[in-house]
């Protein structure tokens, strides 16, 4: 495909996609307990004899790091070294994994009849398994899946011990630890447990990060960990976090392993499990605390259908191969390698380049399903019919003949849509309908989201009007739902799309005009969206073939002409993105008009979204995405970046220090971004 060859062109760990195997028609045509109790012998890495957990417990505490660390915190704060060792003892103690294959044959058993209950197929690329299989053999093995529900890591290490592949030892949050008996039997399963934050405390660190190389120079076991740091509520992917992966590049880096294997692996959710605690959560309603109670009350989904789970393990990435031409590692023998130093700049690029990469990797090889495609073009139905005041619905034949549309759209852009062909496009789309009836209104032919109007409740119930800003939270749980799954699309349509908002807003056709808005865009949604640092204009041309190859523009040396055609798709794109424009632009207005000397990062997100609902309620805003938390923190992160808000010290804690001027500039150019035939921002 041709689509394909261009990415690959553009990225070579980014290849021909391999087929799917549905791993749950096994499940489903024999015993459970058989299949929990089989015999299971993995291929470790160079054939090594794994060693027990206490084994490398030890081994990391009589390390030369540690060692040098005890003694460095010892002389620090005057404490006893013994006591200093005792302490870094009892945090290995409360770190570590204790991986036994009888809790892994439990968890084997009990998924097995969950996952049978609760998914209609969990999908494989078998190509990928026999890949990651070889690359253990070879080299240590980091494992990174993208991470969109807590199920993540309990269905990699069923896939890999359906496999007979080797069990990963896994990163997990404190959080799981408060959960009795559950948090001991993950961490019998391999989760090794690490704090949210380090802060400046100098043994943890050591410890944690020489328990992980610990294990990786080895071969103990595939290192598993989340390269997001936490599951997205959005779907969007998440700016990586460079601490784990900087642990895990550091034995190649100081030559205590030839190479070391990135696996990139692309989990993707019909329908995710916790769709509704997600918006809730954006809303700032506060999550439920992990616990074991919690875990049984949810049983209740059991009773549910979420569709299916496709797993794709990504080609394996040599961090030799990433480091080549970039890396000087002779800069690692100036210092004993035990004693730690902070990377240097070449290292830190080379890490975050490597990290954002590696999420690209990640997002090429997620799969679509029909839903993300129907359920986008169902938002912008919505949002038409919100601005014109009317609350009709779309004929189900019309939404068809769209999603139709948009599948050969998305195809020709190389998304990895997984739409079956050889059923009708009117029964896909409403198969997907039916799915996730939670989250649409169909009345005869007319469908519709389920988002409540004015005027009571929709559906049977009490007949009594809720509170306005009770509406607004009930309307806005609905509609942050849905645009999770339009934002599985958003790495495929985020290109175009820019460029889409660039044309319109460009102050003329030329083609250094739009190329420098398509760079203010880019740059100003770099917080949003996985941008590689340093390739807008890779990225610019990269819009422009897609652009082109879909005849929606043409394109001569100066000029960026827009064809007939191409009017109905850039309209599209745009309204993809005019929600985080909207969403930049009141954060701008509320920083300009309603910022106090006293505003921290705490308050500003609790202050923004009472600005917003105020606005909303109002009728002064058009996207109820903007009261998404995530979007608004990514646009004080952006605004932080841009130097337009900056961190000061305060009294007791750190303020936000605005400059009025320079937000209100970046508000009116944002404002010019949104296309000028479609209703505009309202004015606040």
């Amino acid at each position: 495909m041709a689509v394909n060859a261009f990415y690959s062109h553009r990225d070579p760990m980014l290849k021909k996609r391999d087929d799917f195997e549905d791993m749950l028609e096994d499940r489903r045509n024999s015993s459970d307990l058989k299949y929990a109790l089989r015999c299971y012998t993995p291929v470790l890495y160079r054939g090594v004899t794994p060693c027990t957990p206490s084994t490398l417990k030890s081994t990391v505490l009589q390390s030369d790091q540690l060692r040098y660390v005890i003694h460095q915190v010892s002389k620090e704060t005057g404490k006893a070294t013994d006591d200093v060792k005792d302490e870094a003892s009892a945090i290995l103690e409360e770190m570590a994994q204790c991986l036994q294959l009888s809790t892994v044959r439990f968890f084997a058993f009990a998924l097995s009849k969950a996952f049978k209950t609760l998914f209609r197929s969990i999908c494989v690329n078998e190509d990928g398994i026999q890949r990651l299989q070889q690359a253990i053999q070879e080299h240590p093995v980091v494992l990174l899946p993208s991470h969109r529900s807590y199920m993540d890591f309990l269905l990699m290490s069923y896939i890999l011990y359906t496999y007979d592949v080797a069990l990963p030892v896994i990163a997990a949050g404190m959080d799981f630890m408060g959960m009795k008996f559950v948090g001991e039997m993950l961490r019998m399963s391999g989760a090794f447990f690490i704090r949210r934050s380090f802060g400046g405390d100098k043994l943890y660190w050591a410890l944690f990060s020489e328990y992980v190389k610990t294990m990786l120079r080895n071969g103990f076991a595939p290192v598993e960990f989340f390269l997001e740091g936490t599951r997205s509520r959005t779907s969007k992917s998440l700016t990586p976090k460079l601490g784990l992966l900087n642990i895990v590049m550091d034995p190649f880096l100081k030559g205590e392993v030839f190479d070391v294997n990135v696996v990139p692996v692309s989990i993707s959710y019909e329908r995710v499990l916790e769709e509704t605690l997600y918006a809730r959560e954006l809303l700032g309603i506060p999550k439920p605390k992990e616990s074991t109670s919690g875990l049984f009350k949810a049983r209740k989904i059991l009773s549910e259908d979420y569709g299916s789970i496709h797993v794709y393990f990504g080609q394996p990435v040599s961090v030799r191969s990433l480091a080549q031409g970039r890396v000087n590692r002779c800069q690692f023998n100036l210092l004993p390698r035990h004693i730690p130093r902070r990377p240097g700049d070449d290292i830190s690029s080379f890490v975050n380049d490597s990290a954002y990469r590696l999420v690209r990797a990640q997002e090429e090889n997620m799969v679509l399903k029909p839903w993300v495609l129907v359920v986008s073009l169902l938002l912008q139905y919505h949002h038409q019919h919100q601005a014109g005041g009317q609350n009709q619905g779309t004929a189900l034949s019309e939404l068809t003949a769209h999603a139709v549309w948009l599948r050969d759209l998305s195809r020709q852009y190389g998304a990895f849509l997984h739409w079956p062909d050889h059923d009708p496009p009117s029964e896909v789309v409403s198969s997907s309908l039916t799915l996730h009836r939670g989250l649409v209104r169909i009345c005869g032919d007319n469908v519709q989201l389920a988002v409540e109007q004015a005027g009571g409740p929709a559906g049977p119930g009490p007949h009594s009007c809720p509170a306005p800003e009770e509406e607004l939270l009930s309307q806005a749980v609905v509609i942050l739902s849905c645009a999770s799954y339009r934002n599985q699309a958003l790495h495929v349509f985020v290109r175009p799309a820019l460029l889409a908002l660039a044309i319109h807003s460009a102050s003329s056709n030329q083609k250094q005009e739009v190329f420098n808005s398509f760079s203010f865009l880019r740059n100003m949604f770099s917080n949003e969206f996985i941008l590689c640092p340093g390739a807008t204009v890779q990225d610019f041309e990269e819009a422009c073939y897609l652009l082109v190859k879909t005849g929606a523009l043409q394109l001569t040396q100066q000029v960026v002409l827009v064809t007939e055609r191409g009017l109905r798709t850039l309209a599209f794109l745009s309204s993809m993105l005019d929600p985080f424009l909207q969403g930049y632009q009141v954060v701008c207005r509320f920083l300009c008009e309603e910022a106090t000397e006293t505003l921290t990062r705490k308050t500003v997100v609790p202050a923004v979204r009472k600005f917003i609902k105020k606005h909303l309620l109002a009728g002064r805003l058009r996207y109820m995405e903007v009261l998404s938390s995530d979007l608004q923190k990514n646009a004080l992160a952006a605004l932080l970046r841009l130097g337009a808000v900056r961190k000061m010290k305060g009294v007791e804690q750190e303020v936000l220090k605005v400059s009025r001027v320079m937000v209100s500039s970046l508000e009116d150019t944002l404002g010019g971004k949104l296309p000028t035939q479609k209703a505009a921002v309202a004015r606040l």
